[in-house]
Formats: C-alpha cells, sequence, structure tokens
C-alpha cells in the first residue's frame, strides 16, 4: 500500500501534466474501441443481408459458348432443361436438392381496378431450402400445384400493398398476372435480406414453374438452377460436377467457362472473410498506431519527471536503494498512468458505442450492433499495460545511470 500511494502522490503532484499526458492515451483507446465497434457493426450488417440465403447453395444458367466443340460452331445459343435434372443427379454425388426457376421480365399483375408492374416466376417447392420464406399468410407452393400445374400463386409482400391497400387476408382471392387468372394461396412476409436470385422476392408473384412453363410455352426450359449441397459436401464441389454434367449433355467443350455464368456462395463467403480480416487488421494498425503516439507522450514526459528528481534518485540510491527498486518505481508509475487513462477509455468507448447504436436503431442503415466483446476489451487492456510498461523502460534506463554521487551534488 505504500508503493502504491507513493506511486499516486507522484503521478498527482502536477496533475495538469498528468492529464494532458494521459489524454493521448485515453484518446487512442476511445478511437479504437469506437473503430471496433464501428467494424463489428459494418460485418454485422454484411453478414445480417445474407442470412436466410443458403450458404451452402449454387446457381447457374446458360449462356453462349465461346468455343467449337463436336461441329457446333461458337456463339451457340443453349437452355438448361428439366429433365436434365434426374441426369446430373445421377452424376453428381451430395446434391441435397434442385431449384430451378423460370421468369417473366414484367408482368401487369391486377385486381380490380388496382394494378401494376411486378416479376412473374416460377418455382417450385424446394425454393424455401435456398431463400428463407416466411409466410405473413396462407402457405407456399407445393409438390401438388407442381404435378398438376396449378393455376396459384404466392404473393410478396409489396405486391400486396398493392393489391390490398385495405389489408386482411387474401388467401383465396383472385388477381391477374398478365390475361391469365391466379388464385393466391400465400403472401410471404418482408424479405429480411439483401441477397436474392432472379429478383426481389417483396416485388415478385410465384407461381409453380410448371405452370408458368405451359402459360409462356417455355417448354422444359429453365432460367436459373439452383442447387443445395449435402450437409458436408462442399459447394464447389457440386457447383464444378453440376457444370461438368450439364457441359457433357448439351454438348458444350469441357473448357468452355464463358458457356455457364454461375454464383457460388461458399466462395462468397470467403471473400466476405477476406473483407472482415482485412477490415479488422487496418483498425488494429490504426487504433495501435494511436495508442503508441500516446505512450511515446507518456515515456517523454516520464524522462522529464526522471530529470526532476535526479536528486530524489541520488539519495535513494545512497541509502541502499537497489536499482531494481528505482526502475520498479519508474515503470510503475507509467503503466498505472497509462492503465488508468485506458480504462477510462474503453469504458467511453463503449458509452459512444451504445450512444451509436441508438442512432441505427432509429436509422434505415445496414449497419447493426456497433459492439466491442468482452474478450476485445480484455485484449485492449493487456496491450494498454504493455505499452505502459514498454514506456517506462526508457526513462527506467535513464534513472539506472544517475549515479548518487553526481546527483546529490547537482541542484
Amino acid at each position: 500500500m505504500d508503493f502504491l500511494n507513493e506511486i499516486w502522490q507522484t503521478i498527482t503532484k502536477n496533475r495538469s501534466r498528468s492529464l494532458l499526458t494521459a489524454f493521448g492515451v485515453f484518446w487512442g483507446m476511445l478511437m479504437l474501441m469506437i473503430l471496433i465497434g464501428l467494424g463489428n457493426a459494418l460485418t454485422n450488417g454484411i453478414y445480417s443481408n445474407v442470412d436466410g440465403f443458403a450458404m451452402n447453395s449454387c446457381a447457374m444458367g446458360a449462356s453462349q459458348t465461346s468455343m467449337p466443340y463436336k461441329g457446333f460452331q461458337r456463339g451457340r445459343s443453349w437452355a438448361i432443361l428439366l429433365s436434365d435434372l434426374p441426369k446430373i443427379k445421377q452424376q453428381v454425388q451430395g446434391i441435397k436438392c434442385f431449384s430451378p426457376m423460370v421468369f417473366t421480365n414484367s408482368t401487369t399483375i391486377s385486381r380490380g381496378d388496382k394494378h401494376e408492374n411486378f416479376r412473374l416466376v416460377g418455382v417450385t417447392a424446394e425454393y424455401p431450402q435456398v431463400m428463407a420464406t416466411q409466410m405473413m399468410y396462407g402457405r407456399f407452393i407445393n409438390e401438388i400445384d407442381m404435378q398438376e400445374r396449378r393455376k396459384v400463386c404466392v404473393i410478396g409482400i409489396e405486391v400486396y400493398n398493392v393489391l390490398f391497400p385495405e389489408g386482411g387476408n387474401p388467401v383465396g382471392q383472385y388477381i391477374y398476372c398478365g390475361n391469365m387468372q391466379y388464385k393466391i394461396i400465400g403472401v410471404r412476409s418482408k424479405n429480411q435480406n439483401h441477397v436474392y436470385i432472379g429478383g426481389d422476392p417483396d416485388k415478385m408473384v410465384q407461381a409453380p414453374l410448371t405452370t408458368i412453363q405451359q402459360v409462356y410455352n417455355y417448354g422444359d426450359e429453365l432460367h436459373i438452377l439452383m442447387a443445395v449441397a449435402d450437409d458436408g459436401v462442399p459447394v464447389t464441389q457440386i457447383d464444378k460436377g453440376i457444370k461438368d454434367a450439364l457441359k457433357q449433355i448439351h454438348q458444350i467443350h469441357p473448357d468452355d467457362d464463358k458457356a455457364l455464368w454461375g454464383f457460388n456462395a461458399e466462395e462468397e463467403m470467403k471473400a466476405l472473410g477476406y473483407l472482415r480480416i482485412g477490415l479488422s487488421a487496418l483498425i488494429w494498425l490504426i487504433g495501435l498506431g494511436t495508442l503508441i503516439s500516446g505512450a511515446v507522450g507518456v515515456s517523454n514526459i516520464m524522462l522529464v519527471t526522471v530529470r526532476e528528481r535526479t536528486k530524489e534518485i541520488g539519495i535513494r540510491r545512497a541509502i541502499g536503494a537497489s536499482p531494481w527498486v528505482i526502475a520498479r518505481q519508474i515503470i510503475a508509475e507509467s503503466t498505472l498512468l497509462t492503465a488508468l487513462a485506458g480504462v477510462v477509455g474503453i469504458v467511453a468507448g463503449v458509452g459512444v458505442l451504445a450512444i451509436i447504436e441508438k442512432v441505427l436503431e432509429q436509422s434505415d442503415t445496414f449497419m447493426k450492433n456497433p459492439q466491442v466483446s468482452f474478450s476485445a476489451a480484455v485484449v485492449c487492456l493487456v496491450i494498454i499495460v504493455i505499452i505502459g510498461i514498454l514506456a517506462g523502460l526508457l526513462p527506467a534506463t535513464r534513472a539506472l545511470k544517475i549515479k548518487p554521487i553526481e546527483a546529490l551534488s547537482e541542484e
């Protein structure tokens, strides 16, 4: 207690200087906490936008060939067919299910005098396994709808708001998609993520794929083929397998990568992971740089303090104080000063992030939960203690070089 009391008295002897010195460390820690919190908010926002989309899925579609093959010229147009799916399933292991799609670019959707253009999309019962589908009313399309080519549909929330401004459960009522009448069997809740294929589900009317193929004379053609991998099976594996099988079925050169466009959720998540690592590294680099600059200020002030206490140190050495006792005193003062400033910076940073979180909750932004984890705060505290020790090493070394005779004779 005497040791700690002595340190405290030394620090508070010149309060203005101690506060100004500690402010650099406080500001560095405050900035580091805010940067970490905002970085986490950005990452949380990015990942929340893909929440509900199957990360073990891939999607692809047909494009013109870019290489001649087996008598076919380059630039040949082709299409993925519904009849291709059983053949692919036999050749490629690890596929959990397929979710093909066909769609129209824009169709007039009407009910009475209310109408607007939306996209009409044909999907299968497996669609919810790729895109999380929450129903506000009714149910989603099932296998019986597919087999019987029923003229039924599921409407998105924005379609519902246009056609049913009065609200209420619309299940069982009829709407027109172009000149064809469809019975509403469900209304989707608002889409919570921003990753979707084939259009925004909120602005979409979904009907059985087989029905849309028949109504619009698409025959067996598919516009988009989505596939979900079994648990433990890499998406890249089935993605490559499906593309290879399609090239074989449709007589496309095995090396023709432009004949199929695709989306691989696994690859996209890897890219997001690399982005997160890079962002974290940048945040820590900036934050630590600010902290180190504050530590340099602490070290400089401690050098001044050692210079002012030359006579005191000489007396301590003359009456038997060991070099370790002198060094410990200087390092302890530096560490306590930086630790106190760092703790205040952590607390202030958490408070600022709490205010930022309230602001983000009331605004329309993709950044979410700007918080710092307990483990990150502990790491910051450990770092600030280490910085405090390092900041005191140079002044302590300077103090050890003071000779008692020279110190006692100095006035």
